[in-house]
This record gives C-alpha cells, sequence and structure tokens, in this order.
C-alpha cells in the first residue's frame, strides 16, 4: 500500500466533520503529509474530544458550519476551492438514531445533498463519501458482505447510510461526478471518546478503575484500527482525482476476519493490566445486527489497499494511545507516532 505523497503536497482538501474522532485522526494524516485543510463541521461532538486535545484547529483552516445548511456548505466550498472533498459530517450512533432519527436522516441525507450539489457546482476533480459497512440488507445466512450485496437497515442510522449510498448513486449518475463511497468496518483507535463505542467505553472504565457493562457480547464486527479505512479514503481520492477507473463503492475491513465483541474485550482487559473489569448483561440489548463481515478483497485488488495492522495489533496500539495520555504523552505526537509506524509498515509489506 503506496500514499502518493507527490499528490497530497499541496492539496486543497475540504474535509467535512473533521471534529469528530474520525476527521480528527485524518485531518492529522492529511497536515502530516503537506495536503492544505480546509474544514466544516459543528463543535466537537464529545468532551473530552481529540480535537481539542490533539490541536487540530492548528492544522487547518477550521470553519465550524452544519452540512444540513446549505449557505455554510456553499461558503466552505467558496474558501475552499478544493482538490478534494472528503464528506465524513454525520450522526454517526446507531444507538443515538434510536432516539433522534429524525436528525440522524437529516444529517446522514440531507447533508450529503448539499455536499454533492456543491460538489457538482463547483466542479470539484474528486469526491468520496463516507458511508458504513451497516447500508447492507442482512437478510439471509450470515456471511461476509460484497459491494453489490443489496442495500438496507433496520434501524435509522443504517438507513440513513444506505440512503446516504442511493443519493451519491444518483448524482454521480445524472451528472457524471467522480465521486465514490467507502463503506468501513468498525474502527478502534486513541482519541475516542464517544459513548456506546466499545474501545471508548473501555478506556472510560478502565481509566476510571471501573466496570464496562456490555450489552451483546456475542456480536460478531469487523474491527480494524481507524488509520486502515482512512489509507482507503486516501488511495479512492487519489484514484478519483486522476481520472482512474474507480468503482462506485469500496468496502474497507479487516484483512483477519471478525470476532465477537466478547473476545475484543477479553484482549482489552488484558492490556489495562487488571483495570478493567467486564460484566455482560444477561440479555442481549437494543436491536442492532448480531453478525457483520465485509469482504474487501476489491480494494485489495483495485486499490493495492493493504492493512499492516490485525485486529490484535491495533488492539494494542488504541490502549497503548489511552494509556500514553494518561501519564501526560502529548495526544498529537502519540497520533503522529503512529501514522507514521502505520504507513512505514504498510510501506513494506508484500504488494505495498
Amino acid at each position: 500500500m503506496q500514499i502518493d505523497l507527490d499528490f497530497w503536497r499541496g492539496r486543497r482538501v475540504l474535509l467535512t466533520g473533521h471534529t469528530g474522532f474520525k476527521g480528527a485522526w485524518l485531518a492529522i494524516w492529511l497536515a502530516q503529509i503537506g495536503a492544505r485543510i480546509h474544514g466544516l463541521a459543528l463543535e466537537p461532538p464529545t468532551d473530552p474530544s481529540l480535537f481539542a486535545e490533539a490541536r487540530v484547529a492548528e492544522l487547518l483552516e477550521h470553519r465550524i458550519g452544519d452540512v444540513r445548511d446549505e449557505r455554510d456548505v456553499r461558503e466552505a466550498f467558496a474558501a475552499a476551492a478544493p482538490d478534494v472533498v472528503i464528506h465524513m459530517a454525520a450522526q454517526p450512533l446507531v444507538r443515538h438514531s434510536f432516539a433522534e432519527p429524525a436528525a440522524t436522516f437529516d444529517v446522514n441525507v440531507r447533508g450529503t445533498v448539499n455536499v454533492l450539489e456543491a460538489v457538482r457546482r463547483h466542479g470539484t476533480p474528486a469526491a468520496l463519501v463516507v458511508t458504513s459497512d451497516k447500508v447492507y440488507s442482512l437478510a439471509g445466512p450470515p456471511r461476509a458482505l460484497r459491494e453489490g450485496d443489496p442495500l438496507g437497515g433496520a434501524d435509522p442510522y443504517s438507513a440513513s447510510k444506505a440512503a446516504a449510498e442511493i443519493v451519491t448513486a444518483g448524482y454521480r449518475g445524472a451528472f457524471d461526478l467522480p465521486v465514490a463511497t467507502a463503506r468501513a468496518g468498525n474502527v478502534l483507535g486513541g482519541g475516542d471518546w464517544s459513548a456506546d463505542r466499545l474501545l471508548a467505553d473501555a478506556a472510560r472504565a478502565a481509566l476510571a478503575n471501573a466496570a464496562i457493562v456490555v450489552r451483546n457480547p456475542g456480536a460478531v464486527r469487523p474491527w480494524q484500527h481507524v488509520l486502515a479505512p482512512l489509507a482507503g479514503y486516501l488511495m479512492i481520492s487519489e484514484r478519483l482525482a486522476a481520472g482512474l477507473p474507480c468503482d462506485p463503492a469500496l468496502n474497507l475491513g479487516p484483512a483477519d476476519g471478525e470476532l465477537t465483541v466478547r473476545a475484543v474485550l477479553e484482549r482489552v482487559a488484558a492490556l489495562w493490566g487488571g483495570r478493567l473489569t467486564v460484566e455482560e448483561q444477561p440479555e442481549p440489548a437494543g436491536r442492532e445486527a448480531p453478525y457483520l463481515a465485509l469482504d474487501s478483497s476489491r480494494a485489495r485488488e483495485l486499490l493495492g489497499w493493504r492493512v499492516p495492522w490485525d485486529t490484535d495489533r491495533s488492539l494494542v496500539e488504541t490502549v497503548a494511545w489511552y494509556r500514553g495520555r494518561e501519564t501526560g504523552d502529548d495526544p498529537r505526537a502519540l497520533c503522529d507516532a503512529q501514522v507514521e509506524a502505520f504507513g512505514a509498515e504498510a510501506a513494506r509489506q508484500p504488494g505495498g
């Protein structure tokens, strides 16, 4: 896997959702490789936040705005004059979508429409819309899902992301836009403080020497470090900007398979050295899918996308980030070091 550093050096990038967990990591990476970044997002969604602790505002033109507001989006495009748009702004939490379904659809669907309308009007050379592995219909026996499988959604979050896929397909087909979508599996990484995210909940519990209560310990998910899909986002964007053939949607999931929530927490508890206690609810909670798996062979074939960190290494690096922060290490420096290590190891991989 090779990120084209010459491509990104000086490249004008509009990144929506840069105050969120994944957006902050991507802003740090883009700054490290020399991109000129403009961000459009709401205030950070958590306190603490990676955006604030890693001083991400220093790395880009930081603009507070709402992708649901056409004027905010138009003004961001006018200021950025972007060569590449990476649209990550979203309501990203499944459980929160049950509490705020209308708002979830509003930001995830109307926000995508507004961004793509601006891409169309400005003639932006490349745009990537980030969706989710949860866009698929889960009818039928459990198996690894492929890009051509039917879209669906049995909860507001999943349905809203599937709708964003359809919106993107409509704009691409009607206006021949250079736009694709990326469907990533569950991400791990330091600096996530969101509620109802497994590693964030585990970090909070471990730092307080408390217990984490697990809702669905038998649920199976494709776990990967946040840098893995972000590398895919960069590579897809490069391909679109170069005018090379690119699939309309690509899965980005771990090469080493899936694990249950229980297995992940057993490893995380060991890494925290006995500071984390895991308690399982006697009955499964909520209506989340019991099994999700992605077939990401097409991204590996088309992009040469290779993930150097397996799930265990991803867990090690995630816990190391939180423990480093606890002992006084600078969060930006922790991120920079992990970005550098990930990129160097990816480049050394066979086929990289």
